[in-house]
């Protein structure tokens, strides 16, 4: 059900295609630019030539703020929300949208609160789990849908698990990667045999006040390290990330996503059990999330669970392992 303070716009710009996406960087990355060129409504309801699911631009007014999205498919199909993670966008999504919204979903990817300029409060409270649960909640509101489906990447998946403790009643499925449950994370993060708080160890620095500067300086020379040293992302993706937190306080609004850990407020989580069908991917190549958070996953979850292990792969597993989480998203929507 749609709420009063939460509303949608789609903004006239034109649709887009997978392909042509790839050749607008900056378009994806600088939220409330329009370098697309405009066009009527009425060329806004049609697909692209190419025969490809095309994608959109929109806005989600939720609350006080304005989140700017990734969307495709029919407006009447089943909602698909997917959920970025740091320091990235919905442009990391975008080699799956089109896979998903072709199933006749509608799926939608927004740029999460600091990320999209519309929702990007300062000081580190405004950025608890409590209120970050309450965004992913608010879109499905604003975008008139009482269930929907969600994935979510890295920070995204944290948040995906939260949203489907505090709200089971209106989860339908939930696909999470990298980042296992949270119960599953903490208690292989206080393991005294494994190795997941020494990976976590950056933790304290990003949650510092010096962070952003320092990952800003020298041509975001610290930042680019993170892409490059967690796996293998091209220059031209990286350049996109990096165009979008260079924003005036984008960085920073990202990074008290870490400050704000030890706020408390987890927007129910752990209140009920994960019930809903579930997947969770992890990649063996990950730096930052080891294999004994990834393998305790399965105990924290009632429902169905599908584990699956891509070998070879780093962190960024929608952009490295495209092609093998296209394929098990669809597998996943098929069956939920």
């Amino acid at each position: 059900m749609r709420s009063d303070t939460a509303k949608i716009s789609v903004r006239p710009i034109r649709f887009i295609t997978a392909l042509s996406l790839l050749s607008l960087p900056a378009f994806v990355a600088c939220a409330g630019q329009d370098t697309a060129e405009e066009e009527d409504p009425e060329t806004m309801a049609e697909t692209a030539t190419s025969g490809e699911t095309a994608m959109e631009r929109i806005q989600l007014q939720v609350g006080e703020f304005t989140f700017d999205a990734l969307a495709a498919g029919p407006e009447d199909g089943e909602l698909v929300l997917m959920l970025h993670g740091f320091p990235q966008s919905s442009y990391e999504f975008r080699s799956q949208i089109p896979v998903v919204a072709e199933m006749g979903f509608r799926v939608v990817a927004p740029d999460q609160r600091g990320y999209s300029p519309g929702a990007r409060p300062e000081g580190v409270e405004a950025y608890t789990t409590a209120n970050l649960v309450a965004d992913v909640v608010g879109m499905a509101d604003a975008l008139g849908r009482e269930r929907f489906h969600v994935v979510g990447h890295d920070w995204g998946a944290a948040i995906a698990w939260s949203v489907a403790l505090a709200n089971p009643d209106r989860v339908i499925s939930l696909v999470a990667l990298s980042v296992p449950h949270p119960f599953a994370f903490s208690e292989a993060l206080g393991s005294s045999t494994g190795d997941q708080a020494q990976r976590s160890s950056y933790f304290q620095l990003f949650a510092s006040d010096s962070a952003a500067a320092t990952f800003l300086a020298n041509d975001a020379a610290r930042l680019r390290e993170i892409y490059t040293g967690w796996g293998g992302l091209s220059d031209e993706d990286v350049q996109v990330y990096v165009d979008l937190l260079s924003e005036p306080g984008a960085l920073q609004a990202a990074l008290n996503w870490y400050g704000a850990m030890n706020l408390g407020g987890g927007g129910g989580g752990g209140v009920t059990p994960i019930s809903m069908p579930t997947m969770f991917v992890w990649s063996t190549e990950d730096t930052a999330l080891g294999r004994e958070g990834a393998e305790l996953t399965e105990k924290y979850v009632e429902g169905p669970y599908r584990f699956e292990v891509i070998e070879g792969v780093s962190h960024w597993i929608p952009e490295e392992a495209a092609d093998r989480l296209n394929e098990l998203l669809r597998e996943h929507f098929t069956q939920n």
